[in-house]
């Protein structure tokens, strides 16, 4: 009986999830085994190994990528509310870059506000 859970995101690209990930120093590996309690595995697009031989990781269900994982072995430096919060921010950032730039807008600044949120500025130059 696998004891993976699923918690909703709303995550739905695979490469700024990927971003994300590395922008926050999360490793990762790309469509992996998951590995579970007493041996119990799953297939992830992206699966972020723990020290305790239980994984976590992203997990398309046909409308996002949720966050998988046996929450009794949740061996992050953040709560699982918190790690959803800062990997949400973090491809939300990513995200704005990536349409940005397809746009041919370039990041002019970034800061972090004193409530945690994020002010970007993009700009577009015409010649």
């Amino acid at each position: 009986m696998s004891h993976f859970s699923q918690v909703k995101t709303q995550i739905r690209q695979l490469e700024p999830l990927q971003q994300a990930l590395t922008s926050l120093g999360i490793e990762w590996k790309g469509n992996d085994s998951l590995r579970g309690y007493q041996g119990a595995t799953d297939r992830a697009e992206v699966v972020i190994p723990q020290a305790n031989g239980y994984d976590i990781g992203f997990q398309w269900n046909g409308q996002e990528y949720a966050l998988v994982a046996d929450m009794q072995f949740w061996q992050q430096p953040w709560t699982v509310e918190s790690f959803l919060q800062k990997v949400t921010q973090s491809y939300a950032i990513q995200t704005v870059k990536t349409e940005g730039e397809k746009q041919g807008f370039a990041l002019a600044e970034q800061n972090t506000l004193e409530n945690g949120a994020v002010r970007l500025v993009l700009q577009r130059w015409h010649g």
